[in-house]
């Protein structure tokens, strides 16, 4: 069975959804959220309203069902019109209670919010890849699903009954897996790199491997054979797609799962050595010096786990 490398590398960046708050609204209204610090999503369950990203051309409208994520490095407005003048969101959610705001004059659109928290060091693995928004729209063929969630997000949030905390982090988790699914299989823009290799059939089926087992000794030979593409395709159609050889990608993956190996501190470097399919100390080391300019003993130094 082959390992997921979606799952893995979410879990590697520590990605970890809670909802927010939200708000009401109706007649004229605007709210801007600004740059945050994690990935924002939004969700809208009732009315329509207007999305505008920053440094983004064209503006979005947004329906009932419409879920998106918007990349943490730029600020956006949510807004009735194009021309309603934006309230800061910060001081909106500085004064609502329980983070439920109400804006405009009635509640006809209904908007819950959160955002994607990332590990510090790791975060740039996932940011490098996503586009500066993904927006599913709620006639899409995938969206059945993210309503479905989305109504159940909207459900504990309101009834607030026992355990909504967790159940409904664990919602806005799939909520955002299956986002990314479904931005993969409409074949939506992402940066060159991993991502955009898991949207590709075959570079997929080909990063599965080589994730379901870093230590083996893979061949390019092999990882061809097994998508039926040549060698000479194969190492062109992966280059193209994720930006680097499939050797090279994993090469990298192998770094990093030896350098949180390492962060840990509970395996000597030997030990990490051999896991990761390498016959000598010495090999690992030359490799993981070349991908992260540094040492392993001295990252494991100055990462203050040092085995004995």
């Amino acid at each position: 069975m082959l390992d997921d490398p979606l799952s893995e590398i979410l879990a590697f960046v520590g990605a970890r959804c809670e909802v927010a708050g939200g708000f009401t609204a109706g007649g004229r209204w605007g709210i801007r959220f600004p740059r945050p610090d994690a990935i924002k999503f939004g969700v809208v369950v009732n009315g329509a309203c207007w999305m505008r990203v920053d440094g983004l051309d064209t503006s979005q409208q947004l329906q009932a069902g419409d879920v998106f994520f918007v990349k943490g490095d730029r600020a956006f407005d949510v807004l009735s019109d194009l021309d309603a003048a934006p309230l800061d969101a910060r001081k909106v959610f500085r004064e609502a209670p329980n983070n439920m705001a109400s804006l405009g004059d009635g509640a006809d659109v209904l908007y819950l919010g959160g955002h994607v928290e990332l590990d510090e060091t790791r975060r740039n693995l996932l940011l490098d890849e996503l586009p500066p928004i993904i927006h599913v729209a709620s006639d899409s063929e995938q969206a059945a699903g993210l309503q479905w969630l989305a109504r159940e997000v909207v459900s504990e949030v309101q009834t607030k009954k026992v355990g909504a905390g967790l159940s409904t982090a664990s919602l806005a988790q799939l909520l955002f897996v299956r986002v990314l699914r479904a931005h993969l299989e409409a074949g939506g823009q992402a940066n060159v790199g991993w991502l955009r290799g898991l949207g590709d059939p075959r570079i997929a089926l080909v990063i599965a491997l080589m994730h379901s087992e870093p230590s083996r000794n893979w061949h390019l030979d092999e990882l061809a054979k097994t998508t039926g593409m040549s060698r000479s395709v194969l190492a062109a159609r992966f280059k193209a797609v994720c930006g680097v050889p499939p050797l090279t990608y994993l090469t990298e993956w192998r770094m990093r799962l030896a350098v949180r190996a390492l962060e840990e501190g509970t395996k000597p470097v030997s030990q990490i050595a051999t896991m990761l399919g390498y016959t000598s100390v010495s090999a690992f080391s030359n490799a993981f010096k070349r991908v992260t300019g540094i040492a392993p003993k001295r990252f494991q130094f100055s990462s203050g786990n040092v085995d004995g």
